[in-house]
């Protein structure tokens, strides 16, 4: 199995990306660490910890999304809902709030899910984000758990990857077939 290290980047869009660096960078404090752009397009990236970062595209006729609630079931098309970013200490949670209500954001009240405490919010696009607090000695990751007393079949079978279920690799590509190509970003080089 490969080994993942976290979300790279997530990749939004805005009309504004000053506004939005502005919310990201300069009041949620996180460091604006790459830049692309031409006219027409722009992409930027933002750390949000030392091995995740968001990045948000800039394109002329793209327009915020309307605001959907966090976690409120929709029907249609939908392909995200909200982002969740962690905290370190629950007075984070706190420390988020007040800034964010000081710049005129709304800021819900801190939610204890019993396993996080969570703070949600949107951003000047309409991005829902959630921030959130792991309680101490309450770990998924560790002790995985389901509660839904209706899961699908697949949701009985454990946590762990189950093999078989899709096609083995027979002819996996050797180290001297490693072949990259030129994309975006070269020039940060």
């Amino acid at each position: 199995m490969p080994n993942y290290t976290g979300i790279n980047h997530l990749a939004m869009a805005t009309a504004d990306m000053a506004g939005t660096i502005r919310f990201w960078r300069d009041l949620l404090g996180m460091r604006l660490v790459a830049g692309l752009g031409r006219q027409g397009y722009r992409q930027y990236f933002l750390e949000i910890s030392p091995t995740d970062m968001i990045a948000f595209f800039e394109w002329d006729r793209v327009q915020p999304i309307e605001a959907k609630d966090h976690g409120v079931p929709v029907s249609g098309p939908l392909a995200f809902d909200h982002v969740s970013i962690g905290v370190a200490g629950r007075q984070d949670l706190w420390e988020i709030k007040d800034k964010l209500e000081a710049a005129g954001f709304w800021a819900s009240e801190i939610v204890d899910h019993g396993f996080i405490w969570s703070l949600y919010c949107f951003d000047p696009n309409n991005i829902a984000i959630e921030f959130s607090w792991p309680v101490p000695g309450v770990d998924l990751r560790r002790s995985p758990r389901m509660a839904d007393k209706s899961r699908p079949k697949v949701g009985l079978e454990g946590s762990e990857p189950r093999p078989g279920h899709w096609p083995t690799v027979t002819n996996p590509t050797q180290p001297e077939d490693f072949l990259t190509y030129p994309g975006e970003g070269q020039e940060l080089l």
